[in-house]
């Protein structure tokens, strides 16, 4: 397997065996990311894609039960170029299991449904997708591109197909003043959504980023730790979906939270209430732990 630049991949794909078949992310405009900032978007040649999945040693063919397509968003390619990879793909590993991949609502709106629902019963099961904020006005300042309706939309469009969604949203994104505003509308549009998983991430300043400018010029100032938590608290109350695995666990939080919503609700507010009612007592992550 042939890999060209930095490839990521979210936490739960560790052990999926990981494809190229995009180059960085056909978005690449959020101030906060610098992940594919030397890697300009381009889509990876056919040849190259097959030549990498058919030259796979025979064991690796065999026993690969979980496959992640990179970059940042493999649904910016055509229909049909999908579908002949996830053929391929069905042909090629006997034993897979669960395809997935990062996507925007940009890309799911270029896609009818009945398209999405061709991809799905090829093999895409998952997708991850960073609403970020559920925040008109933070998304704009943060320059994603896209409005939280078509967010929605494009989630709509994807669970109606039948392909499961893995969301996530970015704690200390509106920075100090619009905290809460944030958080309680991240929490609605997590609401409207209803995905089958939740991923809370917290804002870490990346070098080279717009963002790293903006806090640098003194435009932008970041929540510190209880302001993070209190946005995770506000997002938890105000989220209200049917059937979801919701986490916090990313090495970028101070304290990790979790569980099964709506049931584990009350019990993750209980966890931040002690936390933000004594915060002398926490034991929250130090500052040099957080990770990417």
């Amino acid at each position: 397997m042939r890999y060209h630049g930095a490839v990521i991949r979210p936490p739960s794909e560790a052990d999926s065996l990981i494809l190229q078949v995009t180059y960085g992310c056909s978005n690449n405009t959020c101030d906060f990311c610098g992940t594919y900032l030397d890697k300009p978007f381009a889509v990876r040649p056919p040849q190259e894609v097959e030549e990498d999945i058919v030259g796979l040693p025979a064991a690796v063919r065999r026993r690969t039960r979980r496959l992640f397509l990179a970059d940042g968003d493999a649904l910016a390619l055509s229909t049909r170029r999908l579908l002949d990879i996830l053929a391929l793909l069905r042909r090629e590993l006997p034993a897979l299991e669960r395809v997935s991949s990062y996507a925007n609502a940009k890309n799911l709106l270029a896609k009818s449904v009945d398209e999405l629902r061709e991809i799905r019963r090829a093999g895409l099961e998952l997708i991850y997708l960073g609403l970020e904020s559920g925040d008109d006005q933070t998304l704009a300042d943060i320059h994603k591109g896209m409005t939280v309706s078509e967010q929605i939309e494009g989630c709509r469009r994807a669970s109606e197909a039948g392909i499961g969604l893995s969301v996530t949203a970015i704690l200390g994104l509106a920075g100090v003043e619009r905290s809460l505003v944030h958080a309680e509308a991240t929490g609605r549009a997590l609401s409207a959504i209803d995905p089958r998983y939740i991923g809370v991430l917290s804002l870490m300043i990346e070098p080279g980023t717009a963002m790293e400018r903006r806090v640098r010029s003194g435009d932008f100032r970041t929540p510190d730790a209880i302001g993070m938590l209190r946005e995770l608290r506000e997002i938890i109350a105000a989220t209200d979906v049917s059937d979801c695995l919701f986490r916090s666990n990313h090495a970028s939080n101070y304290l990790p939270v979790g569980g099964h919503l709506p049931e584990d609700k009350e019990r993750m507010l209980a966890t931040l209430d002690r936390v933000l009612d004594a915060p002398e007592q926490a034991r929250l992550k130090p500052e040099a732990w957080r990770l990417l």
